[in-house]
């Protein structure tokens, strides 16, 4: 017998029961949001941790691609961490809950779900038994609309064949998957038990167990997959993808999983993967997870990366041909240490996420591909980054800080590089006035070993620097913390990086700047045939920043002489393109339109539908092409790119 034909059978026999004894109250949003702003440990979260703590998370699904939805149960084993606390506070957002319960006595719980506030979900507060540790059971199907999730029909995949399911549940989206303490203050172990059609298969953030077990009822075969995390990690962690999936192994511990068409390029464009870890390891200590997987999603994908324990989601737009764009995973593999083992304690701390994978990550891109001078010039190009993020803020933006006060905010509309350029500046910073790399990197290595497992804040991080290097306490007096953490706009301290990689690119920038529209033959392809793909991209940067803006008879120029056109780089592209936009070249429209209508990732669509939206002569173009396409984006990017329009959705 199916899991799923047993969930749905004790579903049916407890439904009336529910309906009539445990039938949940409401609370009034305003109260329900007044309650959030308050939350000591979290304002993004219902729950109470402090209070009562989630240890384990135990999860049942059946993925049902018809109704789009997930029918499942949740185990959830929860420890009182004060005697007379009689509840458990979770997170929800569209869940339907059917039946709670306690697991040891196989008796009722109530519970009570309280109005949603948008974007945070409901709270659900859940009655205990009066001992220490319960294991609560909650049975439940998830919303077709749930913001973590996006089902893909078989013509949305490359192969065509199969249907796919793929997550991303970071920042506060996991409560629409699974109701739990969504916090990264909470950190839980977890195992799975996931069912689905029998030609699909299942890949989550954690081991494997097995090839899968065939099931047989109704006259459906399905096939259910188990996993095992025992790590404890944060609930925007959690992660599944299911489709017509297949692996290849790239290195002793890694395979790279794609859709079959995709799966040799796959191969080749991270076969660098192993290097990598053990990179990382040299300079932070002993890869702690075991495996290292790569899934390649399909083009909806919003990010870049994202650092899923296990198995990290890549964005097919790093499938260059040539390796270029493969420091994305070096940035995934730094969250294994930076992020996935010191989390930050809440969302205001992002930067301590990704701040120090930043600085990590180019320490590991420097090793590998250059030293020192291409660490440094990789941080020009963050600069870059960060400098087109304040700018479309407004440098006295509240999201251009390193701290941000998150009682109220949504996760999502905070998110830029902020936290990811501002908090590496601010650690090379720190590097540099503290004695350079041979005195930093051994600090990072035990900060990491420290605060292991831990979720932690700015003062956690703060009070351990300077009592690390309390030998150099005149040093640290020299930094202005209020103003590196609650400044706005751009640092006002900008490290002397090495410029001598973008030497090259400053010249060509400043030949086609001084150039008169007359006299462009001068340029051929070989002036950028030495470049690499980062210096090119610089190159681009510097034309964007050139005041004036280039003419559009320079930039049709500029794009015959280097067949831009026919670049296929996503990052070149981008740029070229934004360049184009802003030039008003009519000529590049119809790339612009296919660019962002043929991949999901934020990076990417934000700044064109930006530079569309502010051409008068593209405005409705850009408008009518999201209302177009816009059900092929997941939530976040449907969001982001709704704002960038001035559209309400």
């Amino acid at each position: 017998m199916s899991f799923s034909y047993i969930l749905s059978s004790v579903a049916i026999l407890v439904s009336a029961f529910v309906y009539v004894y445990l039938r949940p109250q409401t609370t009034d949003r305003k109260t329900m949001a007044d309650e959030l702003k308050r939350n000591p440990i979290d304002p993004n979260s219902y729950s109470r941790p402090d209070l009562c703590r989630v240890q384990h998370i135990q999860w049942k699904a059946y993925i049902n691609f018809d109704e789009q939805i997930i029918d499942a149960t949740v185990d959830l084993t929860v420890e009182k961490q004060v005697e007379s606390v009689d509840e458990v506070l979770l997170d929800t957002s569209g869940l339907t809950i059917s039946d709670v319960r306690d697991v040891d006595t196989d008796q009722p719980l109530k519970y009570e779900l309280s109005a949603p506030v948008a974007p945070f979900g409901s709270k659900l507060a859940v009655k205990l038994s009066p001992k220490t540790r319960s294991v609560v059971r909650i049975a439940y199907r998830t919303s077709p609309n749930a913001t973590a999730l996006q089902w893909l029909k078989p013509e949305q995949t490359a192969g065509k064949r199969q249907p796919y399911l793929l997550s991303q549940c970071q920042a506060i989206h996991c409560r629409s998957l699974i109701p739990l303490q969504d916090t990264p203050a909470v950190k839980a172990p977890y195992d799975a038990d996931v069912e689905v059609p029998k030609d699909l298969v299942v890949l989550m953030s954690a081991v494997r167990e097995g090839p899968g077990v065939w099931n047989q009822s109704d006259n459906q075969m399905t096939k259910e997959y188990r996993f095992h995390q025992k790590i404890a990690i944060p609930s925007y962690l959690i992660a599944i993808a299911v489709g017509d999936l297949v692996s290849k192994k790239i290195g002793p511990r890694s395979h790279v999983w794609s859709e079959p068409a995709l799966i040799d390029r796959c191969a080749y464009e991270f076969a660098d993967t192993e290097r990598m870890i053990s990179t990382a390891e040299s300079i932070v200590g002993p890869y702690v997870w075991g495996v290292y997987d790569l899934l390649v999603l399909p083009p909806s994908f919003p990010y870049g990366g994202m650092e899923n324990p296990c198995l990290t989601f890549v964005t097919p737009t790093l499938l260059a041909g040539d390796r270029s764009l493969a420091n994305v995973v070096a940035h995934e593999i730094a969250h294994s240490w930076t992020g996935n083992l010191v989390t930050n304690k809440n969302w205001g701390h992002f930067w301590l996420n990704e701040g120090f994978t930043r600085f990590l990550e180019m320490k590991i891109d420097g090793r590998l591909n250059g030293g020192e001078s291409h660490r440094q010039f990789m941080a020009i190009e963050g600069l870059n980054q960060l400098k087109d993020a304040v700018d479309a803020m407004g440098a006295d933006s509240p999201y251009t800080k390193l701290l941000i006060d998150p009682r109220g905010v949504d996760p999502d509309d905070a998110f830029s590089s902020v936290p990811y350029e501002k908090g590496h500046t601010f650690l090379f910073y720190l590097e540099q006035l503290l004695g350079g790399p041979q005195v930093f990197e051994p600090f990072l290595k035990t900060y990491i070993d420290h605060f292991k497992y831990k979720s932690i804040d700015t003062k956690d991080f703060r009070a351990y620097l300077e009592n690390y290097f309390k030998d150099s306490a005149d040093r640290l007096k020299q930094v202005d913390w209020e103003v590196w953490l609650n400044g706005t706009g751009m640092p006002t301290i900008i490290p002397d990086y090495d410029k001598t990689l973008a030497k090259e690119c400053t010249e060509l920038a400043q030949r086609w700047i001084a150039a008169k529209d007359a006299d462009l033959s001068q340029f051929q392809v070989n002036d950028i045939s030495s470049m690499n793909t980062w210096q090119i991209v610089e190159f681009l940067n510097q034309l964007l920043d050139a005041e004036p803006v280039l003419s559009a008879g320079k930039v049709e120029a500029l794009t015959q002489a280097y067949g831009f056109t026919k670049n296929m780089n996503s990052e070149v592209r981008s740029l070229w393109l934004r360049l184009a936009l802003t030039a008003h070249w009519k000529g590049c429209t119809t790339d612009a339109v296919q660019f962002i209508t043929s991949q999901g990732r934020m990076k990417f669509l934000k700044p064109i539908y930006r530079a569309l939206y502010a051409w008068d002569e593209t405005r409705q173009l850009a408008i009518d092409t999201f209302n177009a396409n816009r059900n092929q984006l997941m939530h976040m990017s449907v969001l982001a790119v709704a704002k960038e329009l001035h559209l309400k959705v």
